[in-house]
């Protein structure tokens, strides 16, 4: 871990950093005091940046949580499947005022609800009113028959349409599955090549893939835990079919970083399709809106940043990037058993909100 000492005479940009790092750490060390196995944790201003640990990366080993390991990012991938959708856009092979059923002509057409009514850019902006499928699967066991298909088809039968495309938001995972679909569907190629030769590798993020039939992980990576009960299971080798385009990213702080930076910044889009990215919509909460794969949120401290969040079972991960791209906050942890309001995840949000207010 890099010391977090300030010296006479440093730049007060220069000392944010050290600052930011400070409070983040704290909130690390109170989320493993709150019973969390390991979290990690970067904070950026331009080219300095620093990292953060606290805990173990294996509850059995006990190595140390690394800063350098891969970990899976669940719903961050969201903004590595609207990019390669918006990339796909300025190449001219698609728009995002196509409808679902132009590429997908059969996909969404039961319960009443109708692809031909519903939008690329309502998908991304979680607008189409697609129920979300991920409690309509039968657990995150290993199944190699979930097919993208079969994830939309689960969530149509959840519940009829309850309102018009575009006309409110509601998370639903289905849209960004539909994505990759569509990807699919305009390329002829798996969205995870269309990622790796438009984003992965442009980007030289060389520790970020998007696995689609593999669920293990390779080389030094974060082991992921799930509480059920009174049982600590280890949820590191779990379904990348259950998750696809909507959330079965594995990266690590820097790779993710990197993304969220080029992405908000304005360096990995063209101009009209970064202000389309830009382009939010109510979340019906206070502070908050959505663009395509990024949430805009007002932070306590008044200034606004880029966010999304990750969580998968055994791993919890967020993002805070400042509209520029310079300041960044990058903070996952190695346990998640998708109930809300945990101490520890509480201790880490909040640490993540007063590090990026410190930069």
């Amino acid at each position: 871990m890099c010391g977090l000492g300030l010296t006479a005479g440093i730049t007060p940009a220069a000392a944010a950093v050290p600052e930011a790092a400070v409070a983040l750490k704290s909130g690390a060390d109170k989320g493993i005091a709150d019973g969390y196995p390991g979290i990690v944790g970067m904070v950026r201003d331009g080219s300095r940046a620093q990292y953060i640990q606290a805990g173990v990366g294996d509850r059995g080993t006990r190595v140390p949580a690394d800063p350098k390991a891969k970990f899976r990012i669940g719903s961050n991938t969201k903004s590595f499947t609207a990019a390669t959708v918006l990339l796909l856009e300025a190449d001219g092979l698609l728009s995002l005022d196509d409808t679902v059923a132009k590429w997908l002509p059969n996909a969404v057409n039961a319960n009443g609800y109708d692809g031909s009514k519903i939008t690329i850019r309502q998908l991304l902006n979680q607008t189409s009113n697609l129920p979300d499928y991920t409690m309509n699967i039968d657990g995150y066991t290993v199944n190699p028959n979930w097919t993208p298909q079969r994830l939309v088809d689960g969530a149509l039968r959840k519940r009829p349409p309850n309102a018009q495309p575009g006309q409110k938001w509601e998370y639903a995972n289905t849209n960004y599955v539909l994505a990759g679909m569509i990807i699919r569907a305009v390329t002829g190629n798996e969205p995870a090549a269309e990622m790796k030769t438009r984003i992965f590798d442009r980007l030289g993020l060389a520790d970020t893939t998007l696995p689609t039939t593999d669920n293990n992980l390779y080389g030094n990576y974060l082991h992921g835990y799930f509480l059920a009960g009174p049982l600590i299971l280890d949820m590191t080798v779990t379904s990348v079919q259950a998750t696809q385009t909507a959330g079965a990213i594995v990266s690590t702080l820097d790779d993710l970083g990197t993304l969220e930076r080029a992405l908000v910044g304005g360096t990995l889009l063209p101009p009209a399709q970064q202000a389309e990215l830009k382009t939010t919509v109510p979340t019906g909460t206070t502070g908050a809106a959505y663009g395509l794969g990024l949430m805009r949120i007002d932070t306590p401290c008044g200034r606004t940043a880029w966010y999304h969040n990750g969580a998968v079972p055994g791993y919890f991960s967020l993002h805070l990037t400042s509209d520029d791209g310079t300041k960044q906050v990058v903070e996952p942890n190695n346990e998640n058993h998708l109930l809300q309001g945990t101490p520890g995840q509480a201790h880490t949000q909040e640490a993540a909100l007063n590090a990026y207010c410190a930069l």
